[in-house]
């Protein structure tokens, strides 16, 4: 009797783990056939060969780019080299990247970009807000964009248990922003079973200097 009940839980947890699985193939598209689009008026940017991430314009034309993204799971296309942040200026006739020098100090070699944000303060001042997962941690890197130089100075580092996860961003202020979480936990097998299970534990987060709060929680 005890042998048929185990091998009927086995049965049925077999049947619940092939039940997610197709659940999280018919989510990923898995299956879907991606077909090939010739744009006639696109061409090849020179330095953003290996992808870029996310992208954010100034009202000059001014456009920044976050390069080199790593993550567990997802390709690379320049592994053994940093991530980097590039520049380019949408108004020339033939634009062309170029990578921004960042400032002394700040720890190149794990330089993990994803999500960006650009913020203009009243003196004109132009602040980068970067998402950044050093060795896959979370950060929230703040630099000022010295554009007479084409570098970034390094102004501050953020971290917070509210920021677990953290995607994008979006900056309304010199230190104050909003921030996506995709997932609820920051370790990577948990991160997995959130995604596996289908678990809508994502939010957005209000961060400032003197207040850091979950404003919306996925339903």
């Amino acid at each position: 009797m005890g042998r048929l009940v185990a091998v009927g839980l086995l049965g049925i947890a077999l049947a619940l783990l092939g039940e997610r699985l197709l659940a999280l193939r018919n989510r990923l598209k898995a299956s879907r056939e991606v077909e090939s689009v010739d744009l006639p008026h696109c061409h090849l940017i020179k330095g953003i060969e290996a992808g870029s991430e996310d992208i954010d314009i100034l009202p000059n034309g001014l456009a920044f780019f976050s390069v080199g993204l790593k993550f567990p799971g997802l390709h690379s296309f320049a592994p053994d080299k940093p991530g980097g942040i590039l520049m380019m200026d949408l108004k020339e006739e033939k634009p062309r990247a170029r990578e921004l020098r960042i400032s002394r100090g700040f720890d190149l070699a794990s330089f993990n970009p994803h999500g960006i944000s650009t913020f203009i303060d009243n003196d004109d001042t132009v602040y980068l807000f970067v998402v950044n997962h050093p060795e896959f941690k979370n950060t929230v890197e703040i630099f000022k964009f010295e554009e007479g130089e084409n570098s970034l100075l390094h102004l501050k580092t953020v971290k917070h248990e509210l920021l677990p996860s953290v995607n994008d961003i979006t900056a309304v202020g010199p230190a104050h922003f909003y921030a996506t979480n995709d997932h609820y936990f920051s370790d990577p097998f948990l991160k997995y079973l959130e995604t596996y299970l289908n678990l809508h534990w994502a939010n957005v987060v209000y961060y400032s200097p003197n207040e850091v709060k979950v404003v919306y929680l996925c339903c």
